[in-house]
């Protein structure tokens, strides 16, 4: 049960938009206190619009981290960048996430172009604050300053990994709310359900352990998982689109296999609390990224 809300408390959604690679997952995750979100070093790594939940004593702000808005080259793409496009309307406030690390460039400005016409308030948040060289940090935030110069968006500066200024981002955040209920439990930090954590878990570390071999052309579908007193067994399928790279994702012997499940299966036994037994299967899906009906099947939906 959902209970009632204290008298004077807000709720809302908040968007969290950007490119791709700057930062938006992590924040996600600093933000609820909870790894739900998946992160690696690959550009696009997010594909669904994922929830997550932040419960305090004053709000519960639900936070939809989207795909990083480009250039879609694939039916996938489309797909992402459609879903992402959509957040822009459907959400209480918007935080347009940059990588403050490097100066503003032409995909910041699609996004601001993007955002003209939108009555929901946005946020500019300056990511990567901890990598900014001291030397060129003023120079850096001057370029985002000037791109949002004629917007008046209040402008918060942050570090998604180490923390530092996301209590002062939260309580921005705060301040653009209306009073409402809870939307959701106060102790839940998605509304994803677990096999679907699973599978972005066991996608992490392919990205992260195959890094530019394997960038996109995979998708996990979790097969079964079937619960016991002391362990939990998990069986998934990863997709991949070419026999070359079903090789790459096995290895020399089934090394790489090995290692992905491995890593996946420890990843998976944070989530869940318990052992896991993971096993890891890799089939060939010639081109399912440029197919509708793949996508569906992957859990690749076009949002209406």
């Amino acid at each position: 049960m959902i209970p009632a809300a204290p008298a004077g408390y807000k709720s809302g959604f908040a968007g969290i938009i950007g490119r791709p690679n700057v930062g938006k997952s992590t924040l996600m995750n600093q933000l609820v206190g909870q790894k739900i979100a998946i992160t690696s070093p690959v550009a696009q790594t997010t594909r669904n619009r994922l929830r997550g939940i932040l419960t305090t004593e004053e709000a519960q702000i639900i936070f939809v981290d989207t795909p990083g808005i480009h250039k879609p080259h694939h039916q996938l793409g489309k797909v992402l960048v459609h879903n992402a496009q959509l957040a822009i309307h459907s959400v209480d406030v918007l935080l347009f996430v940059v990588d403050a690390s490097v100066p503003a460039g032409g995909g910041d400005r699609y996004i601001v172009d993007l955002l003209v016409n939108t009555q929901t308030p946005v946020i500019l948040g300056l990511n990567k604050s901890d990598q900014q060289p001291p030397e060129s940090q003023a120079q850096l935030d001057n370029t985002y300053t000037q791109l949002i110069e004629a917007k008046q968006w209040p402008i918060v500066k942050f570090s998604a990994l180490t923390g530092e200024g996301v209590e002062a981002l939260q309580q921005i955040l705060i301040q653009h709310l209306e009073p409402g209920p809870y939307y959701y439990p106060p102790d839940l930090v998605t509304d994803q359900p677990e096999r679907f954590i699973m599978g972005e878990l066991i996608r992490e570390q392919i990205l992260l352990l195959t890094r530019e071999e394997i960038p996109h052309s995979v998708a996990i579908a979790i097969d079964i998982v079937e619960e016991a007193p002391t362990i939990t067994r998990v069986l998934a399928t990863i997709n991949v689109e070419r026999d070359s790279q079903k090789g790459i994702v096995i290895g020399k012997g089934g090394s790489m296999l090995k290692e992905i499940g491995t890593a996946a299966r420890q990843q998976i036994q944070k989530l869940i609390d318990g052992k896991v037994h993971l096993e890891l299967f890799v089939k060939v899906q010639p081109k399912w990224r440029q197919s509708r009906t793949r996508l569906a099947e992957l859990g690749y939906r076009v949002e209406e």
